[in-house]
């Protein structure tokens, strides 16, 4: 049994991480990230662009309020889908970048209200 142990010690592993393998996973990990981003940039661009007409627009506050309240959501659920090491080993750091932008610009528009 030791010398089997040994001639397997001695054949080079595969590494689960061989750059050619990456394509896929990118795309199986880039795919929903992408889609979570872009209701996420909807959302905030609706916050920007279609805000309450006035103070007496109370269905625009809430309204402004909701979609503020599901970007930064989005947000939260972007950056901690990423935070996983093998997403983040796969994709990069820079998937950071959309969710904590959309994020500051969605708390920024609800509180300046």
């Amino acid at each position: 049994m030791g010398a089997y142990r040994d001639a397997r010690a001695r054949l080079p592993r595969e590494n689960i991480d061989l750059p050619e393998d990456r394509g896929c996973l990118r795309w199986v990990l880039g795919v929903p990230l992408t889609l979570i981003h872009l209701l996420n940039a909807f959302l905030v661009y609706a916050a920007l662009r279609y805000g309450p007409e006035g103070e007496w627009d109370h269905h625009g506050y809430q309204a402004l309020g909701t979609a503020c309240f599901v970007s930064q959501c989005l947000s939260v659920i972007g950056i901690l889908i990423t935070l996983i090491p093998s997403v983040r080993r796969a994709m990069g750091l820079w998937w950071f970048l959309p969710p904590v932008v959309l994020g500051v610009i969605a708390y920024i528009r609800v509180t300046t209200a």
